[in-house]
């Protein structure tokens, strides 16, 4: 796929107007006041695997309404001390999988906290949080469940439990609550964005590609999902456009970035039609901490830096989390 979007020079410099409704930091404190009025309830049952080099722990917590929330821990075996740790969220689709296959980050000695996404794990890898909320029409996927209102709207609760994720991470006695870092590809990347803006105090954020920013202008730019479930659903919603994207503007990305203040390594794929170039530029210059950076893959699609990116993200981390 050739380069689709606008060109590289452009791309340093596009900033879009935000779309932040005059409520947003008050509706999201008032939903996150919500979530803490349960009790976190963080538990770390040890797993019994074949790993000798790491530790595992399947976890459950507390997360948007109280409901229950899966994930595992990962620590380097014998840790006796708190380590610093990173929380990973999942690419849209995706569960948390088997424990065997998140072991990048406890080999690099950190503490690993990876969340499942919920009503999520059927597609790429297995999940096991249920979603219990229900939705009004929406298309397929996740994309459009509950966005007749920002409060029924499926990004509401993710968003929500992933912050909960790092509130869980950091209840464990093997953790550094004062050194936490959050990642993620793709839906992982948008939610990674979406944490640093909510966690104030976080010390790193790695988001890799990511989805569920600028949903305006992806929406209109690409007709690949997830994205495409969105144009789908207006499609048949005649009249609904205004509307929806007004529900979206609580959950975009680029909202978050511009009160995210942690350190940021990001990267870019100049043919992903997935999560369209200027798309994450939207979000990435946006940012509001004074500490970032891109890693650009000239002519990679959606599978951005892949192995590359990780390795990249393994000498950045360390600087932030450890020092």
């Amino acid at each position: 796929m050739p380069h689709f979007d606008l060109p590289l020079d452009e791309l340093r410099s596009f900033k879009p107007d935000l779309t932040a409704p005059d409520d947003f930091d008050v509706f999201w404190a008032k939903t996150l006041a919500e979530a803490r009025e349960h009790d976190l309830d963080a538990r770390f049952e040890p797993v019994d695997t074949p790993l000798t080099a790491v530790d595992v722990f399947d976890v459950t917590y507390a997360g948007f309404g109280g409901h229950p929330v899966k994930g595992w821990l990962i620590l380097p075996a014998g840790a006796d001390e708190p380590l610093p740790a990173v929380v990973e969220y999942i690419g849209y689709g995706g569960g948390r999988g088997l424990a065997h296959t998140h072991l990048k980050w406890a080999a690099a000695g950190f503490a690993h906290f990876v969340m499942d996404t919920r009503g999520q794990g059927s597609g790429h890898t297995v999940g096991d949080t249920p979603d219990p909320v229900g939705s009004g029409p929406s298309h397929p996927g996740f994309m459009t469940r509950g966005i007749d209102d920002p409060h029924d709207f499926y990004y509401r609760r993710v968003y929500t439990d992933a912050v909960r994720a790092v509130e869980a991470a950091r209840s464990h006695p093997l953790v550094d609550a004062a050194r936490v870092g959050v990642a993620g590809g793709s839906q992982g990347g948008g939610i990674t964005i979406a944490v640093a803006g909510l966690v104030p105090d976080l010390r790193a954020a790695a988001p890799d590609v990511p989805f569920l920013c600028h949903f305006t202008r992806a929406v209109t730019l690409t007709d690949r999902h997830p994205y495409r479930e969105i144009a789908l659903y207006l499609k048949a919603r005649i009249g609904r456009d205004e509307q929806t994207f007004r529900v979206l503007s609580y959950f975009d990305a680029m909202n978050f970035a511009a009160r995210a203040q942690a350190p940021a390594l990001f990267s870019v794929a100049l043919e992903d039609l997935t999560c369209p170039p200027s798309t994450v530029y939207a979000a990435f210059n946006h940012w509001a901490g004074d500490e970032r950076s891109m890693e650009v893959y000239t002519f990679n699609d959606h599978e951005g830096g892949g192995p590359v990116q990780e390795a990249r993200q393994l000498r950045w981390m360390p600087r932030h989390l450890t020092g």
